[in-house]
């Protein structure tokens, strides 16, 4: 999802995008009448306050009762920012996992933008930007996620392929070139977690657009049930969003999987009965590592807090 701009995006899905991933995924991901508890799985989150007030983090985690394992904020190129020490050290000193969403783009120009171009990057033209991030992250020396170009399979930002003349090998390209001068920094301390969005109609295979398991620690899934909060969306269960993908991934990689960005409306269904399922699917599924929650009132209310039941549902899910 982005982070700086308002999402008419998703309009691109539509209902028939959602309604054929659910078809494909209804086999893929199901909770069995009884699961056994999954006690390994990492839950992180997103808070619109972080960066910025990390007793917004404690204050999550205190609401949910248990502090998150990772927590994620979204850095744009655009801004120069060096590489966050103080949030990742923060991060970490709560016992969580900093994980930076590393953006090549100026939000504010929209998709139609070449400064930070995947060919730009795969040419070397911003070596010395990542190299001073690399050097950083290296001597910092604990481990940092970073989630560089993600949801590459969409069309609301400039390096997915297919939009801003990106092709899938210039993506690729890009990617490599970054996760080498990480490496050649020493930075091997750093994760780098590839997160496509969930699949849909007119979507490019994720296969095609995969830099290769040499340069992928992390492979990721990001997908939100709209429900009926925007007038071309429907409610799908938690497996109708992310089954399919998640079948799409296994068929071509082995590396850890995690859920990148996890939401759900309130409008056009019971959030707390799926926010319920979600953990009994994810209980019977081991195999997904951890989720992130993004917990924001933006296109509508993510947030776990919505209302009352919606906040038991995930309390009891993450107890």
């Amino acid at each position: 999802m982005t982070h700086s701009v308002s999402l008419s995006r998703r309009t691109l899905l539509g209902a028939v995008g959602l309604a054929a991933a659910a078809v494909a995924a209804a086999p893929v991901l199901a909770a069995p009448a009884s699961a056994a508890a999954t006690t390994d799985r990492g839950y992180g989150v997103f808070l619109p306050a972080y960066p910025g007030s990390v007793d917004a983090v404690r204050t999550a985690g205190a609401a949910v009762g248990r502090m998150p394992e990772l927590v994620t904020w979204y850095v744009a190129w655009s801004t120069k920012t060096a590489f966050p020490l103080a949030q990742v050290q923060e991060v970490t000193g709560l016992g969580a996992l900093p994980e930076i969403t590393w953006e090549p783009w100026d939000p504010a120009r929209g998709t139609a933008q070449s400064t930070y171009s995947m060919a730009s990057i795969a040419a070397g033209r911003h070596d010395s930007y990542i190299r001073s991030w690399a050097r950083a992250a290296a001597a910092w020396g604990r481990p940092v996620r970073l989630r560089f170009a993600h949801e590459s399979n969409g069309s609301w930002y400039p390096w997915a392929v297919g939009v801003n003349g990106t092709t899938a090998s210039q993506y690729a390209a890009a990617w490599r070139r970054v996760v080498n001068l990480f490496r050649s920094a020493g930075a091997r301390n750093v994760q780098f977690v590839w997160c496509p969005n969930i699949p849909f109609a007119g979507t490019p295979a994720l296969a095609s657009i995969y830099p290769g398991d040499a340069y992928v620690d992390v492979v990721g899934l990001d997908g939100y049930n709209w429900g009926t909060s925007q007038e071309w969306s429907q409610w799908g269960t938690f497996t109708d969003v992310f089954g399919a993908g998640v079948s799409e991934l296994r068929s071509f990689t082995a590396k850890p999987l995690v859920l990148g960005e996890v939401g759900c409306a309130e409008a056009g269904g019971d959030k707390a009965a799926w926010i319920a399922d979600m953990f009994a699917v994810l209980d019977a599924h081991p195999e997904i590592r951890g989720f992130t929650w993004f917990n924001a009132a933006k296109e509508t209310d993510w947030r776990v807090e919505s209302t009352q039941a919606s906040l038991d549902a995930f309390r009891a899910g993450v107890a």
